[in-house]
């Protein structure tokens, strides 16, 4: 028979691992690290027993008042907690006493075939990516970390967990155009900011010591979808193109195997077809609103607390005493008294607050000849950027477009430089802007002011004829998405804006950065559309397409209407080159 408190144990963990899924339904519009957080913790939860929450609990001693009659909420507690509580033995006969005894050993037994199949499987697979590594060779790529390139013909993956390597096959840079390159590089790259090897890790050792459970098996395959998916998103946000994203990820599956091992992490995991439905048809997530984040956060400390208020609940209680002390002598209650002066205290005066600023920054300039990868990343209070301007700084800290900056050096949009920030805590997307502008201001003296000046604006509105928009499909995704018709090659760029599920006031966003000047949506239509234009640059040749405003008269039935109005500007009025670190 199994021991009681591991059958305590297993029902809560599947208990939490089913929440844990729920609130992964719940979030499923929202970005993919955070159900991959969820499910993280559904698996380190079986390693951690609620049992033993609630003896820390219990070693906190407090005081209660003397009570005629006991409360028997904590017994209470208790019969729910654990369902499987052993009761009082039924009398057994000599003759079942030794089948009794040896009930718990050949279940151990059984635990220890399994556990150490697991073990010699996983340790079969590491050693045939351990020989790869072996006979690999270094791969000089500039990036963050140690490449080698190997003959096995493995899919590109991260090595080791501490010191992460990037494994590559042979002879891939040749395979894929220098655009799928890159991307792959993104990906692998983002698996180990993430450190996603390490989790994946801990969940291998969860599975090894659960293997007889089904559930822990598929949290597994969870975290695999989740985290490449989270990666994939992170791509999308940096690299741009999703074509070329999704043809390097194919080209990697038609020419290589996929990772053996869960910890040693790759590019094709998770169901192919799935994500690249996802990355073609799907817009990258939003982020959590505040309703959701306190909702985790209760969820979170509720799941905590509840075991230690149970341990609390038995902790020894410590009778407060019901005999008064007598007052001290009128003496010594004399000497206490603070003696008065004449001279009365000035008011105190509220400290200057200081500037929102990180804890430690570096900024560096990048060598034009060097890197190519460019990133602009915010995430748990850390700032990474790679291979930008100063111009895509300042719009980033001060949430403004490129045509709404005028003035800067003759360097500001050529010269480019690498950030990396860090700031204590899990500050929010405004407070590290509001910190990058302080980085601005002490590292590159930068100055500006804002004004506003009569400029072009446009006002989106109906034709007489009535729109061509189609209503949306109710469950869709939401996305407004940039396609590339034309290859590089060729002369001219003529390029698709393709919407799904988005409203007029998303589309005239889009036609904000077309037109490089405001676009007010006038249209007081309601409700979201599918729809999609096509239209040519102003030097591409007759067959690109027209430009953008008579694509969306002719393609949407909408037209641009040019007006003059006021246009918030952004002013910079002095900038330098950075000081050194």
């Amino acid at each position: 028979m199994m021991p009681t408190s591991l059958l305590n144990h297993l029902w809560q963990s599947t208990v939490f691992a089913a929440a844990a899924g729920l609130l992964t339904l719940a979030l499923r519009k929202n970005r993919a690290p955070v159900r991959y957080g969820l499910w993280f913790a559904a698996s380190v939860k079986f390693l951690i027993p609620f049992s033993l929450l609630v003896t820390i609990g219990s070693h906190f001693e407090w005081r209660a008042a003397p009570v005629a009659t006991p409360i028997q909420f904590s017994a209470v507690v208790d019969q729910i907690s654990e369902p499987f509580a052993p009761g009082a033995p039924a009398p057994v006969s000599a003759k079942k006493a030794s089948a009794v005894v040896s009930g718990p050993t050949i279940l151990l037994m059984v635990w220890l075939c399994g556990f150490a199949t697991v073990i010699v499987g996983w340790a079969r697979q590491w050693w045939r990516v351990r020989r790869a590594m072996r006979a690999a060779t270094t791969l000089d790529l500039k990036l963050p970390i140690r490449a080698m390139s190997s003959p096995e013909r493995l899919e590109p993956g991260v090595f080791g967990i501490f010191r992460p390597v990037l494994l590559v096959p042979e002879g891939i840079v040749d395979r894929l155009t220098p655009a799928q390159w890159q991307a792959i590089l993104a990906h692998e790259l983002c698996h180990v900011r993430r450190r996603d090897n390490l989790t994946a890790a801990i969940h291998m050792m969860v599975e090894a010591i659960f293997w007889f459970h089904p559930l822990v098996w598929w949290i597994g395959k969870r975290m695999v979808a989740e985290r490449e998916r989270a990666c994939d998103e992170e791509v999308l946000l940096t690299a741009g193109d999703p074509e070329v994203y999704a043809e390097g990820i194919l080209n990697v599956c038609k020419l290589y195997v996929e990772s053996p091992l869960a910890c040693v992490s790759g590019v094709t995991g998770s169901n192919l077809k799935k994500r690249i439905r996802a990355i073609m048809t799907e817009r990258v997530a939003g982020n959590l609103n505040f309703a959701k984040k306190l909702a985790l956060t209760v969820a979170g400390m509720a799941a905590l607390a509840a075991p230690v208020a149970i341990g609390v609940m038995h902790a020894p209680r410590l009778l407060a005493q019901s005999i008064p002390q007598s007052p001290p002598p009128p003496q010594m209650l004399a000497q206490n008294q603070p003696k008065p002066t004449s001279e009365p205290k000035p008011p105190a005066q509220d400290p200057p607050k200081p500037e929102p600023a990180f804890d430690a920054a570096s900024v560096r300039p990048v060598d034009p000849n060097g890197l190519i990868t460019v990133d602009f990343r915010v995430s748990g209070g850390r700032l990474v950027v790679t291979n930008q301007t100063l111009d895509v700084l300042v719009r980033q800290a001060y949430n403004v477009k490129y045509y709404q900056i005028t003035g800067g050096p003759a360097w500001f949009n050529s010269d480019r430089f690498n950030v990396e920030a860090e700031s204590p805590g899990d500050p929010s997307r405004e407070q590290m802007m509001a910190m990058l502008q302080t980085l601005l201001a002490d590292r590159f003296k930068l100055k500006v002011h804002r004004e506003s000046k009569e400029g072009t604006v446009y006002a989106l509105t109906e034709m007489k004829g009535g729109h061509k928009l189609k209503p949306a499909k109710e469950g869709d995704q939401s996305f407004i998405r940039t396609y590339r018709k034309t290859p590089p090659t060729e002369p001219g760029v003529s390029y698709a804006q393709v919407g799904q599920n988005a409203s007029l006031a998303q589309l005239a966003d889009t036609l904000t950065n077309l037109m490089r000047a405001p676009v007010t949506d006038r249209t007081g239509i309601q409700g979201t559309f599918d729809f999609r234009f096509d239209y040519g640059t102003d030097d591409a040749p007759p067959e690109a397409g027209p430009p953008v405003v008579t694509a969306i008269q002719d393609d949407l039935g909408l037209k641009l209407e040019k007006q003059k109005g006021p246009v918030e500007i952004l002013v910079i009025d002095h900038a330098e080159k950075p000081s050194a670190n």
